[in-house]
């Protein structure tokens, strides 16, 4: 088995993105979609920024490892009655079913970080990318101290050592690392650039209940309470972790979660 595809099949990460969708369509709002454009979405869940992209007009593929998600996106655009945008299984290591220079624009918001072998990963995205086109990133930075990187952070030091040979996801968040991938990918270093963007987790429940969410549904959160557990830990974890959300919290109504998050938006011109 797959050990990413079994890390995001794990638990139900639709529940995660429903407070991510506001931020997901102000995000592609701003790449400049135009209608017949061809677009890409890698790692794309159920749709979070590709929906929003088919929205404008664009003919959007969505590819993503995990197959409950993959069907949860196809659920998503038969009831919106969308047309130009198909979601199916696919890695981002090997994109063998898309062919050279075909797509205008290549998006992976917290997806393709995620994938092993990152030198790969952004071969593929390079290559399937047509000149004039190009590759936005939204990757997650390492030590920042707003939330999803503290959560990664705090779940970490509950979980057993990577394998030999592991590569961080996070070090897609760092801007050297991105550029000597897409480099190597046969990217100019004067066409990559970064800006700092943030990304709001809202929703209609507490922080508390937002936690519950991470550790029912989100599958390294979920692996992190069930090491923790094997050593006698949870609630320690448990404690950092409702403490890291309480602070986080920008909502003045209790019963309310309004968390942003800062992450690297990297640009790749072809």
């Amino acid at each position: 088995m797959n050990a990413n595809k079994a890390l995001w099949e794990k638990g139900d990460f639709t529940r995660l993105a429903e407070t991510m969708r506001e931020s997901g369509t102000a995000l592609v709002a701003k790449l400049g979609i135009t209608k017949g454009q061809e677009v890409l979405d890698l790692g794309c869940g159920d749709g979070t920024t590709a929906i929003p992209a088919a929205r404008l007009g664009a003919n959007v593929q969505g590819v993503d490892i995990a197959r409950n998600l993959v069907a949860a996106g196809n659920a998503r655009v038969k009831a919106e009655g969308l047309t130009n945008i198909a979601f199916r299984e696919g890695d981002a290591i090997n994109l063998h079913d898309i062919a050279d220079e075909s797509l205008d624009l290549v998006v992976s918001i917290f997806g393709a970080m995620f994938a092993p072998q990152p030198f790969d990963v952004a071969k593929e995205m390079f290559r399937v990318t047509r000149p004039g086109g190009k590759i936005v990133m939204g990757n997650w930075i390492p030590g920042d101290p707003t939330l999803v990187a503290q959560i990664l952070k705090v779940s970490s030091a509950y979980t057993p050592a990577p394998p030999e040979g592991f590569v961080s996801p996070m070090l897609w968040g760092v801007e050297a690392n991105v550029t000597e991938r897409f480099v190597a990918a046969g990217a100019l270093q004067e066409n990559i650039s970064f800006e700092r963007e943030t990304f709001t987790f809202r929703a209609p429940f507490s922080p508390a209940v937002f936690l519950d969410t991470f550790r029912k549904y989100y599958g390294p959160t979920m692996n992190a309470f069930e090491a923790a557990e094997k050593n006698g830990k949870e609630a320690d974890l448990q404690r950092e972790l409702e403490a890291l959300f309480q602070s986080q919290n920008q909502s003045t109504d209790p019963n309310a979660t309004s968390i942003p998050a800062t992450f690297l938006k990297v640009t790749v011109r072809r």
